[in-house]
């Protein structure tokens, strides 16, 4: 239950946040963006159609959509973002009016960029859709077997040039450096928290580094089996994942036990499991 409340109030917070973006940085400097709130500019500028409105509609009407071609199942992940981003923006709308923090256009994509691509891992990390535009590229896979990024990159194009139609040149530089940077940002908080380092420790003293990795960092470690390619010699692989703060003391660890051991590290994207997305467990704990 805790972990449903704490899902539920990220999911708020991002759309929150991401209605408040577009409000103070999207809309004041005139940018270009993709996805729903793109094609709400777009009509915003030809029929007057407020933007949280048109993004209201849009957004049921590909959740009715959604329900009906991918299941019920997807259309209850896109509930909450369906009303919760127009009914934001509107809301702020109201309460904000013509407030700005800035109406410079590199200064607003800078920020737009970063404040996207943050509160839209908020959402997306837990497992909810943002709805909208995020559907047609999912009914594309399951319909026709086309990449969702391939088509999610073609309807954004579509959306960045209708709106340039209305635009002048450098606004559409200032458009796709938007979506170049809220891409970025998302991809990145998308690990983060999450990402680890891989360890891996040839030695002929891989038995007392691997007690050293186990009392005095508390990690687990996984002795792997190998072969020399050229020696031929058989030896032992020590492997250990650990956080990327506790890098340097590994490291001056197994010097200090062998200077000549070879080390092989790398940053992994994500690891999931006993000692890091579960509680430790140890031998005596175990057996009781």
């Amino acid at each position: 239950m805790k972990k449903t409340w704490q899902s539920a109030l990220w999911i708020i917070l991002g759309n929150v946040l991401y209605a408040l973006t577009v409000k103070l940085f999207i809309l004041p400097a005139g940018l270009i963006t993709g996805g729903s709130t793109g094609i709400a500019i777009f009509v915003n500028r030809i029929t007057g159609i407020p933007v949280p409105v048109f993004v209201l509609i849009f957004n049921v009407g590909m959740l009715a959509v959604g329900w009906m071609v991918l299941g019920k199942k997807f259309a209850l992940s896109t509930v909450a973002s369906t009303f919760l981003y127009p009914m934001s923006l509107h809301l702020f709308d109201l309460l904000l009016g013509d407030t700005v923090f800035s109406r410079d256009p590199m200064l607003c994509t800078i920020f737009a960029g970063i404040g996207v691509g943050v509160t839209l891992a908020m959402v997306i990390r837990e497992g909810a859709s943002t709805g909208g535009m995020d559907i047609p590229p999912l009914i594309l896979q399951k319909t026709a077997g086309i990449n969702v990024s391939v088509s999610l990159y073609f309807f954004d194009s579509v959306i960045l040039l209708m709106q340039a139609s209305q635009k002048e040149p450098e606004m559409i530089l200032y458009g796709i450096l938007l979506v170049m940077i809220y891409s970025v940002i998302l991809d990145q908080c998308l690990f983060i928290g999450a990402s680890r380092t891989e360890i891996k420790v040839i030695s002929q003293k891989s038995e007392l580094i691997r007690q050293e990795i186990l009392s005095r960092l508390d990690r687990g470690v996984t002795v792997l089996h190998g072969e020399g390619g050229y020696s031929r010699n058989q030896s032992e692989i020590v492997l250990t994942i650990v956080s990327n703060r506790q890098v340097p003391a590994v490291k001056k660890m197994i010097q200090a036990v062998d200077p000549e051991a070879f080390l092989i590290i790398s940053r992994v994207s994500e690891v999931r499991g006993r000692g890091f997305t579960l509680s430790r467990q140890y031998p005596a704990e175990s057996a009781q």
